[in-house]
C-alpha cells in the first residue's frame, strides 16, 4: 500500500491536534464499519474560522485527513469551509488508496457537523 509523503507527514506530525475548551462549534462523526471517529472543534470570529482543532481515533489516513482538513479551513469563512469536499482533502494529501477514501469523507462530514453545531448554538440553524 502506497501513501504520499504528504499523508505520511500529516500522520506522523499532525497539525491542530487537541481540544478547544470554549469552542463555538463541535462536530463528531464516525464510521461504524472501520471504527474511525473524528471530532472537530471551531472558534469563529465574524464568520471566519480563527482556530480549529481535532481529535481522531483511527488509522493513519483518518489522522492525516483530519489534519489536512483543519489546515484547509483555518482562516477561511464558514462558506469557504463548507465548500471543502472530501476530494479536495484527497487531492491536498496527494491521494489516498481507494479503500481509505472514506477517511476524507469523514473529514468533510466533521467540518459540516462542527459548523452545524456552531449555527445551532447561535440559534440560526442553516
Amino acid at each position: 500500500m502506497y501513501y504520499s509523503e504528504t499523508v505520511m507527514e500529516h500522520f506522523t506530525r499532525p497539525r491542530n491536534v487537541g481540544v478547544i475548551a470554549d469552542a463555538d462549534g463541535v462536530g463528531e462523526v464516525g464510521n461504524a464499519v472501520c471504527g474511525d471517529i473524528m471530532k472537530m472543534y471551531l472558534k469563529v470570529d465574524e464568520e471566519i474560522i480563527s482556530e480549529v482543532r481535532f481529535e481522531t481515533f483511527g488509522c493513519g489516513s483518518a489522522i492525516a485527513s483530519s489534519s489536512m482538513a483543519t489546515e484547509m479551513i483555518k482562516g477561511k469563512t464558514i462558506t469557504q469551509a463548507l465548500a471543502v469536499t472530501n476530494q479536495n482533502v484527497v487531492d491536498a494529501l496527494g491521494g489516498l488508496p481507494p479503500h481509505k477514501v472514506h477517511c476524507s469523507v469523514l473529514a468533510q462530514e466533521a467540518i459540516k457537523a462542527a459548523i452545524d453545531d456552531y449555527y445551532e448554538r447561535r440559534g440560526n440553524r442553516q
